[in-house]
């Protein structure tokens, strides 16, 4: 028999189907002439109700030993649920003990366990009600990204995770080497000597896809990457990890106002799929983890974004009159603290920033007239601050060199991507947006670790 999922019995099927059911015990409860039984397979929040009497075969050695996390298989009639929660119940007939589980040690029971304690036990946290939500939602969401740009004939790219480049130029990255580090070939200034290295050149973890989709948008004009991404940061903090995923689009032929726009519609669209298409878990996180979670989404929703320069943001923290833990100024760079303020107090909804000091901002981002701000935007939403950021590229040859030795950075390291500029270089834009942190935003979630299925941390790459 084809064995049906929790999801599906629950939404789709009539009372009086035969059916097959198969996962893991969460409760069970005896009489003296049956037992009560929640299985969840983890595909829905919700679990199914078995009702399995003395009478079927192995009641014994398998319904009285099936303690919660046990493993089992059941198959039996769907009938109406005279009780409230569920339409339909299972009356079991064939009951199968597939996975045993000890009682005394298993460290899921009922009572509700804090996240930092599963962490400990990162790889049985899936089992839990927070948990399997968090990691449903992070499936759809992934999904929401690839069909928000397939429908925009956007063409997915897969950026390299080894690179010989910095696309920020903050030196913070992983190194990838086959040299022995104990005792490795230098050169004549006594230097490590990359060149006998696998790769030939000192090589690391890539810190972001952005570089490459660039030089695909220069001939496929809309690019997007989705993928892993490294920090070598000490950050040990609940918005940190060494290890994240970035969505990275390019568009050629865009200035800033199309990315803006982009930006809007791709994080309205992906808040309004998984609020269609993930109800029963975004209740559950409105519930349980932050309520009036839905209503905050939904006015993110509904609001026309607002746009504001740098310059004028600053002149608006200036006149609030409140004491900010860092203090303002032009030309620094604005903090959490004054991006909340300008989404939850002063514009009361998102907000775009934009045109930033040259000075604060990546070597890649178009140089204005004035030559004191460049082409930047964030895009900052109550609740959290900035979601996104991005920028118009630096198309003009000469000024990207000057803006490469600004930054003290190698140009033959760039040569590539100095070629786009000579060869049929256009106005280009795009932006990154940190996975994990739109999953913060969504769920509520307050810790980083607790919304990727393996978080890697300063000390930690356990599971």
């Amino acid at each position: 028999m084809q064995y049906n999922s929790v999801k599906s019995v629950l939404e789709d099927l009539d009372p009086g189907s035969e059916i097959e059911i198969r996962g893991w015990v969460r409760t069970r409860r005896d009489s003296k002439q049956f037992s009560f039984l929640e299985v969840n397979d983890g595909s829905c929040l919700a679990s199914l109700q078995i009702i399995a009497d003395q009478g079927i075969d192995g009641y014994q050695e398998h319904v009285c030993e099936a303690n919660t996390g046990a493993a089992v298989i059941v198959r039996g009639e769907l009938v109406e649920s005279p009780g409230k929660g569920q339409r339909v119940e299972l009356h079991a007939k064939e009951f199968e003990l597939v996975g045993p589980c000890s009682a005394s040690d298993y460290p899921l029971q009922k009572k509700r366990h804090s996240n930092e304690f599963l962490r400990t036990i990162a790889h049985l946290r899936p089992r839990t009600n927070t948990f399997g939500a968090v990691f449903r939602l992070r499936s759809a969401m992934s999904f929401a990204i690839h069909s928000f740009f397939n429908q925009r004939s956007f063409v997915h790219l897969h950026s390299p995770i080894i690179t010989t480049s910095d696309c920020e130029g903050a030196g913070e990255m992983f190194r990838v080497t086959t040299l022995d580090m104990d005792k490795p070939e230098r050169d004549e200034k006594g230097a490590v000597d990359y060149s006998k290295d696998f790769f030939g050149a000192e090589a690391s973890l890539t810190v972001s896809g952005q570089l490459e989709a660039e030089l695909f948008a220069s001939a496929l004009s809309k690019v997007y990457t989705f993928g892993p991404t490294f920090r070598a940061e000490n950050s040990n903090t609940a918005r940190h990890l060494s290890e994240f995923w970035m969505v990275e689009p390019e568009v050629a032929f865009c200035d800033l106002a199309g990315d803006m726009e982009l930006a809007e519609d791709f994080l309205k669209y992906v808040i309004t799929y998984v609020m269609d298409n993930c109800p029963q878990d975004m209740e559950f996180f409105d519930r349980w983890i932050e309520k009036g979670i839905l209503s905050s989404l939904q006015s993110v929703v509904d609001a026309d974004f607002e746009r504001m320069t740098y310059t004028d943001a600053i002149a608006a923290l200036e006149k609030s009159g409140k004491e900010f833990e860092f203090p303002v100024s032009w030309g620094m760079d604005i903090q959490t603290e004054h991006e909340r303020f300008l989404t939850e107090e002063y514009v009361k909804r998102p907000v775009f920033v934009t045109n930033y000091p040259k000075d604060i901002k990546a070597f890649y981002m178009r140089v204005d007239e004035g030559e004191k701000t460049v082409s930047a935007m964030d895009l900052l939403v109550p609740r959290l601050g900035e979601i996104i950021g991005g920028s118009q590229r630096e198309e003009r040859e000469d000024v990207l060199r000057r803006r490469i030795k600004e930054c003290d950075l190698e140009e033959e390291t760039y040569w590539w991507y100095l070629d786009l500029r000579r060869f049929g270089s256009v106005p280009h834009a795009g932006f990154g947006l940190g996975f994990e942190r739109l999953l913060m935003y969504v769920s509520g979630i307050s810790n980083i670790r607790d919304i990727i299925p393996f978080p890697r941390t300063p000390g930690s790459a356990d599971f």
